[in-house]
């Protein structure tokens, strides 16, 4: 009986201390895109900075899931991720999680992690996204808005839907926050 409640001890210890270590922006799970594995932020993205990117399918700025494909195939191996987050607030994403998913990856070519579709502005937004917005100080004002945190989960820039994911003051500061 002394074994397990060490270990009972040792693992909510462990936990508060794992939890305590996590940035606030990363202690969230969501849920892939048209699928039902669900990913813990903090496990896999920790040390990690992230370009969070609210999507939609039917956009015109759409064909920027080129760009940042590129951008993370480009940095994925210097502690750099994007993570996409379909929307469907300014009504241009599909209500089909598999449409959306078809779009991503045959259409163009998408290998970042892509999540649930979720709520990014207003009173029902996703928990994320009103870090996001309080942290930067605004919220999405359309489809591929953009937010940039450093590997140590602190805001380092908002940008807005017109910033192409090759815009060099936004692959500057991605530069920047992939610095340990």
């Amino acid at each position: 009986m002394k074994k397990i409640i060490a270990l009972v001890t040792l693992l909510l210890t462990s936990h508060i201390a794992f939890a305590s270590e996590c940035p606030d922006v990363l202690k969230h799970m969501k849920r892939k895109l048209n699928s039902q594995e669900t990913v813990n932020f903090c496990e896999a993205y920790k040390d990690k900075a992230i370009l969070f990117v609210n999507t939609a399918s039917k956009c015109g700025f759409t064909p920027q899931f080129e760009g940042l494909e590129a951008l993370y195939t480009n940095y994925k191996d210097k502690d750099f991720v994007v993570l996409g987050f379909p929307s469907a607030d300014f009504n241009q994403e599909y209500a089909d999680e598999g449409k959306t998913a078809e779009v991503c990856e045959l259409t163009y070519g998408v290998n970042f992690p892509m999540f649930e579709t979720i709520a990014v502005r207003g009173d029902d937004a996703d928990p994320l996204y009103r870090w996001l917005t309080k942290e930067a100080d605004t919220a999405p004002k359309w489809n591929f808005y953009k937010y940039l945190v450093d590997r140590k989960g602190n805001m380092v820039n908002s940008y807005s839907s017109f910033t192409k994911p090759d815009d060099k003051s936004l692959i500057a500061d991605i530069e920047r926050a992939i610095q340990p």
